[in-house]
């Protein structure tokens, strides 16, 4: 045999040892059942295999001359092509002859064929048959590595950021950039180098990205680490985390198209496009330009426009850009009718109230928006929406009718409020109220009030109307009872009235309001007799007809941070006790508030007030004007500014002037306010400044969605005998 035939044959002797280990493994696997063949180290060695019976062992799988017979001739020539394969032969059509089986017995392992039949299976393990274990019952904590322990002790690598090449592009560039930047984020730490890198490249896209918006379209930047030693050499050294970028060229706009149907006037939507040929392609500026076709548009009869895709051509040769803007203009359009569909808060008839336009009136949606700012004022709604919706309805004038659909979800109807507050001489009020606001369709509301007090008892109900005929006015129908015991005077009052007004609301503040009535008033009062020298209790009765008017350009009712309000209150009364006295009170007031900076606001307030016609001793009591308290001139008490009787109670005057100034300082939801106030009440009809009474304090503030909740403490600078030192008061809302 040949050398490359001894290759063959080892093979094949290879092949056929590995065959006859793999029959023993597999036959003891069929013994015994549930045993895995042995492998590896522990697997039996050839000599320990016992000697088979079957003839079949030893003979070769293939024999040597057909094994022989297949192999190519070998030939010398390295270079020589390779000879093809003879075809392999066709199978045979016959069944292999079986060898003859031989009987396993108990020192050597059967050998399984074709026929044979599996020997039956041993007992199966009782704990198989058990039912699993629940899920639930599993430990499901994962298993700590050492991966996971984080250790605290673990250095922390400093470093230090720079960047280059930004200002050039813009002052405010660089700002926006450290606003946004990963490296800045980081605050100067980072676990390892690598971390400071990955900030760094992140950095990189963003200055990139900024430079793009503002027209830089060739910016690149590239970012570089570099250590810096520190002069202690017991402390690990510093990383400088530099950001470079380069903008390049500015591009500007060669040509803007916009791609729109006629429209009337001509070339509104190119006069709306703030662009113009030779702007930088600035992100912003041309965004605020679309957003601007957005909005404008549809206040010019066009409700349906639609702002398309913006397609800019660069021109890396220029560099400018081409800009083309596609608008979806829609039909130039006109209001027509009104339509609801929803919960019926409201029906039509009602509906129709609120609009400030007519029918046929050019479409401007700040018309449909002041709309829908009006029924939500209603406060009738929990949600409520206005919507164009087109008719295909043409006019005369070549517009199309468009209709208003008014959804409607009606809001809870009923509803509790209440206040409550504590002042020096006042004593602790609270004041509860219930309504329904719908009880009398339509905006027909019904409220029921309650105040209880150390000093003042009370209960009244009132009925008003919204929307009484008209958009924004209110009529109301009052009555009360009330019992105050003040030191001024001890009353039993009960009263009439009915009133019209056009008033703001939080969410509908006016510039202009006013209200106007008639009012009949009961009341049974403590008062001094100077004649007599005692006090006396004497019943009036009231007819007045006040009235007021209210020029308010602050920005907020109730907590006014810039602007001014003056009011004006007028009230011929006459009072009727033995005989008809008629008078007339009046009331001027001014207010301003001024911001400083964004915290800090200065507030003022002057007021002044006047009885004309009656001596102050036929006035009741309740009818005259007091000075002091929360709302007044802090630092003395409730109505204890103005004359006394002698037993040292205050009895009023028939004119009155006060002014106020105050620091208000804003940090978060909280706020600081020094105050100095000034004022008095006077016997006269006229006030004057020579006897001016001055109170000063701080006051800490509150700030809720709500308005501000009040605690002021003062005290007053020139007081008079028996004036307190210190005075408090709380309440919701700022002084004025």
């Amino acid at each position: 045999m040949t050398a490359s035939n001894s290759r063959h044959h080892w093979l094949a002797l290879a092949l056929v040892a590995s065959t006859t280990g793999f029959a023993g493994a597999g036959a003891a696997q069929l013994v015994k059942p549930g045993t895995a063949p042995a492998k590896g180290p522990d697997a039996p060695k050839p000599s320990d295999q016992p000697p088979s019976n079957d003839p079949r062992a030893d003979a070769p799988i293939v024999p040597d001359t057909e094994f022989d017979s297949a192999l190519p001739p070998l030939s010398g020539d390295l270079n020589a092509p390779l000879e093809a394969m003879a075809p392999l032969p066709a199978p045979s059509t016959q069944a292999p002859a079986q060898a003859p089986r031989t009987p396993a017995t108990a020192t050597s392992p059967a050998t399984m064929v074709a026929g044979d039949v599996l020997p039956p299976i041993g007992p199966s393990d009782p704990q198989l048959a058990q039912p699993l274990t629940p899920l639930s019952s599993f430990d499901t904590t994962p298993l700590q590595t050492a991966a996971d322990i984080k250790d605290k002790d673990a250095p922390e690598i400093r470093y230090e950021t720079a960047t280059k090449g930004l200002d050039e592009a813009g002052d405010g560039l660089e700002g926006e950039y450290k606003a946004l930047s990963a490296l800045a984020e980081g605050d100067g730490k980072a676990a390892n180098a690598t971390q400071v890198a990955a900030r760094a490249r992140e950095d990189e896209a963003l200055a990139v990205r900024l430079l793009k918006s503002l027209g830089y379209y060739d910016a690149t930047a590239i970012s570089t680490i570099e250590t810096i030693p520190d002069a202690d050499t017991t402390k690990p050294a510093r990383l400088k985390a530099t950001v470079s970028a380069q903008p390049g060229r500015l591009y500007s706009l060669s040509s803007i198209t916009v791609q729109a149907d006629p429209t009337t006037p001509p070339d509104l939507v190119r006069t709306q496009l703030p662009l113009k040929v030779g702007d930088p392609i600035e992100a912003a500026r041309i965004q605020g330009a679309e957003a601007n076709v957005s909005l404008t548009l549809p206040q010019q009869g066009y409700p349906f426009v639609k702002v398309g895709e913006r397609d800019i051509l660069l021109d890396d040769q220029t560099p400018t850009g081409a800009y083309t803007l596609p608008v979806d203009t829609g039909p130039r359009s006109s209001f027509g009718q009104l339509r609801t569909e929803g919960d019926p808060v409201f029906n039509l008839e009602h509906l129709g109230l609120f609009p400030r336009f007519k029918a046929g009136e050019l479409y401007d949606n700040r018309m449909t928006d002041d709309l829908r700012d009006a029924l939500v004022a209603t406060s009738q709604f929990s949600t409520v929406s206005v919507e164009p919706v087109r008719t295909g309805t043409m006019n005369p004038d070549g517009t199309e009718q468009v209709d208003l659909l008014v959804r409607q979800s009606a809001g809870k109807p009923r509803s509790l409020g209440g206040n409550v507050g504590f002042s020096t001489g006042q004593g602790f009020r609270a004041e509860g109220t219930w309504q329904h606001r719908n009880l009398f369709p339509y905006e027909g509301a019904l409220i029921g009030s309650v105040i209880a007090g150390t000093q003042e008892q009370g209960v009244s109900g009132t009925f008003r109307r919204a929307t009484a005929g008209r958009r924004d006015r209110t009529f109301s129908l009052t009555a009360g009872a009330n019992h105050s015991n003040y030191d001024a005077y001890d009353a039993f009052t009960t009263s009439v009235g009915v009133r019209w007004s056009y008033d703001s609301t939080p969410i509908w503040q006016k510039p202009l309001t006013y209200y106007y009535g008639g009012e009949l008033v009961g009341t049974n009062e403590s008062v001094y007799d100077f004649a007599q020298g005692r006090d006396v209790r004497r019943t009036y009765g009231i007819v007045a007809l006040p009235g007021q008017v209210r020029f308010d350009r602050s920005d907020s009712l109730l907590n006014p941070t810039k602007g001014y309000r003056l009011t004006l209150n007028l009230s011929p009364e006459t009072s009727v006790q033995g005989s008809v006295k008629p008078y007339i009170r009046t009331m001027i007031e001014g207010t301003f508030y001024y911001p400083v900076s964004g915290s800090i606001v200065i507030a003022g307030r002057a007021k002044a007030g006047s009885i004309q016609g009656a001596s102050r001793d036929d006035l009741a009591p309740s009818r005259r004007y007091y000075g002091g308290g929360g709302g007044s001139v802090r630092g003395y008490g409730y109505q204890r500014l103005g004359p006394f009787d002698p037993n040292g109670n205050p009895v009023g005057g028939r004119s009155l002037n006060e002014f106020a100034l105050e620091a208000r300082y804003r940090f978060g939801d909280f706020g600081i306010v020094p105050f100095i106030d000034a004022g008095n009440s006077y016997e006269s009809s006229t006030p004057n400044m020579s006897s001016l009474r001055y109170g000063a304090g701080i006051g800490g503030r509150f700030y809720t969605s709500f308005g501000p909740m009040r605690f002021d403490v003062a005290t007053p600078l020139n007081p008079r005998e028996g004036d307190g030192k210190i005075a408090l008061y709380i309440s919701i809302g700022q002084a004025f």
